[in-house]
């Protein structure tokens, strides 16, 4: 499960690059800068959310083993 997690989080990060090559093209339309824009900021959102997750899963697991 962590495995998949790790992928998830990666494979969300490498488009996100590849989205932000698309915006620096200058051939690139408003429109599909503002659809890559939205699926970027929403893969980041997404991506930014597992961290989160995994931040409070170590957490929790600092709290089990210092008790």
């Amino acid at each position: 499960m962590a495995e998949t997690t790790t992928n998830e989080f990666e494979t969300r990060l490498e488009r996100s690059k590849e989205i932000l090559e698309m915006l620096m093209n200058p051939q690139i339309t408003m429109s599909e800068s503002v659809a890559a824009y939205a699926e970027g900021m929403r893969l980041l959102g997404e991506a930014q959310e597992m961290l989160e997750k995994a931040q409070l899963h170590v957490e929790e697991i600092k709290s089990r083993v210092s008790h």
